[in-house]
Formats: structure tokens, C-alpha cells, sequence
């Protein structure tokens, strides 16, 4: 059997565990995680490469009901992955029920001729009497190919996960070096990261209202530091306010925390100047939403 390749969109509501499972997978933090729904907003490539095999990863905004510009643009590029791609991996959690959300997604994924795999995710969480009767709701259905249960957290399961994948892979090559682990620019990544931090240190006080376009990314001379320049855009100067904090604490606070994770990422040094500037409304604008790279 010769060398296999394709591609697997991963999709499912918001804050079921999606970006975790692709971290875990690759190995390396590229998918913005948080504990609030709709943190991705891009289609995230990652890849994943064997000796035998290389999967490439679509991790795609989740399938939501749409509330404005930018919520369509999300929805559209989930839903348009999921014709192009080898298989799906269609991500819930725990809950034991099929809840609403669930249930929407399910009705869009209706005649897709795309194999899906349906992943339970966080088993961890979960006692086996109640697994069994999640895993037969959904098998009722009709609609997946496979159901399979795993802890993206944990790591539990998640080889029988990949086997499962790999067998809905063709004879193909091999689409990206093998020490590539995305096809996104690391501008973006950064930028991620440090809307990641943003989401962690506001809480609840600042909806998903900011965007965070990197400006400058140059390394010294000397090599030992890379300069980072970014801009914080959200909707109203209230906001503002929040993301800076008193005395400038909160923005320090956001600052360190995003640096540490793009030291790693780039295994420099780094200096990064962050700036909070106002743009309202911008989700609902289509010029201002190509400048953020979301069209």
C-alpha cells in the first residue's frame, strides 16, 4: 500500500472541544482556544504527517445560526468545507441529549455524500450508561458512518480516532513538508494568540467584538528578538477601557501572556507593542472584515 493523503473538516457547535482535539493532534498550540462559542473564525489548516500517511486538517467556525456579517462569512466557509473534503468529524460533548444546536447542524449536513464521523467528545466527563444512550440517539439517525468516543483533554481514544480516519484516505501525495504543521502565516497565529489572551483576561465583560490585525513582525539584526507590533480593534470605547484596564494592567497582563506563547511558537525572543483602537460596528462591515482577512 502506497503513501495516504487527504483532507478532514472538523465541525460542531461552538465550545465543544474542536480546537482541542486538533492541538492535541498535532502537537503544537496552532487552533485559538477558549471557553467562549466562536473563537475560531478562519479556516485553520493543520496537517498531520506519518510515515505512511498525511491528513490535513480543516478546522472551520462552527455551524451557528447567524447574527451578523461576520457570522455569515463563518458559516458559509464551514458549510462549503464540507463538500470538498475526505471525511467529517462532527464534534459534540457530553450533554445527553441532542440539543437544538446539534440538531441544526444535522439538518445541514442532510445529503452530503462526505463520510461522517461522529466524535463524542469528553468521555472523561461522562459515566458508560450515559455514553451508551448518547451513542444510540445518534446512531438513530441514520447519519454517520462511525461513532466514536474520545477525550480530546485526555488524549484517550484518539489513535482508534486517526486509524478511523486514515481508512477513508486515498493513494495521494504528500501535500505539505513533513515538519509543516500549518499553512497559515504566522502573522495570523500570532494574531490568534493574542486574541486568545484577550477572550481569557476580559471574561465575560468583552463580547467577540475584536479583531487583532499584526502590523509589524521583524527580527533584529542580531537575530536574539523579534519586533511585534499589533493592533486591538473592538466595537465601542467602553471596551476600550475593559481591554486596557486601570492603570493599564489588563493590556500589560494580556501582553505577557501572548508573548510567552509566541516565544514559543517562534523560538525567539520577542518584543510586542500592543495598541487598542475603536472601530465600530466592523463585524457588520464588509471592507473592514477583507482588511481582517475574513473574506
Amino acid at each position: 500500500m502506497g503513501f495516504k493523503s487527504g483532507f478532514v473538516t472538523i465541525i460542531g457547535r461552538p465550545n465543544v472541544g474542536k480546537s482541542t482535539l486538533m492541538n492535541r493532534i498535532i502537537g503544537e498550540k496552532i487552533a485559538i482556544m477558549s471557553d467562549k462559542p466562536q473563537t475560531t473564525r478562519n479556516k485553520i489548516q493543520c496537517v498531520y504527517t506519518q510515515e505512511d500517511y498525511q491528513i490535513v486538517f480543516l478546522d472551520t467556525p462552527g455551524i451557528h445560526k447567524p447574527k451578523h456579517k461576520l457570522g455569515q462569512y463563518m458559516v458559509r466557509i464551514a458549510k462549503d468545507t464540507l463538500r470538498e473534503v475526505d471525511a467529517v468529524l462532527f464534534v459534540v460533548d457530553e450533554g445527553t441529549s441532542i440539543g437544538p444546536g446539534d440538531q441544526y447542524i444535522m439538518e445541514q449536513l442532510e445529503g452530503i455524500e462526505t463520510p461522517i464521523i461522529l466524535v463524542i467528545n469528553k468521555i472523561d466527563k461522562m459515566n458508560q450508561e450515559d455514553l451508551n444512550k448518547l451513542y444510540d440517539k445518534y446512531e438513530e439517525t441514520n447519519l454517520f458512518k462511525h461513532i466514536i468516543g474520545i477525550s480530546a483533554l485526555e488524549g484517550a481514544n484518539l489513535n482508534n480516532l486517526i486509524n478511523l480516519i486514515v481508512s477513508y484516505l486515498s493513494e495521494g501525495p504528500k501535500y505539505f513538508p513533513e515538519h509543516m504543521v500549518t499553512d497559515q502565516p504566522e502573522r495570523l497565529i500570532v494574531a490568534e494568540m493574542i486574541r486568545e489572551k484577550i477572550l481569557h483576561y476580559t471574561d465575560q465583560e468583552i463580547p467577540h467584538g475584536v479583531a487583532v490585525e499584526t502590523t509589524l513582525m521583524k527580527q533584529r539584526e542580531d537575530k536574539n528578538m523579534v519586533d511585534i507590533h499589533a493592533t486591538i480593534y473592538c466595537e465601542r470605547k467602553s471596551h476600550k477601557g475593559i481591554i486596557i484596564g486601570k492603570g493599564g494592567r489588563k493590556l500589560k497582563g494580556i501582553g505577557k501572556s501572548a508573548r510567552e506563547d509566541i516565544e514559543k511558537l517562534l523560538g525567539s525572543k520577542v518584543y510586542l507593542e500592543l495598541w487598542v483602537k475603536v472601530k465600530e460596528d466592523w463585524r457588520n462591515s464588509e471592507s473592514t472584515l477583507r482588511t481582517f482577512g475574513y473574506d
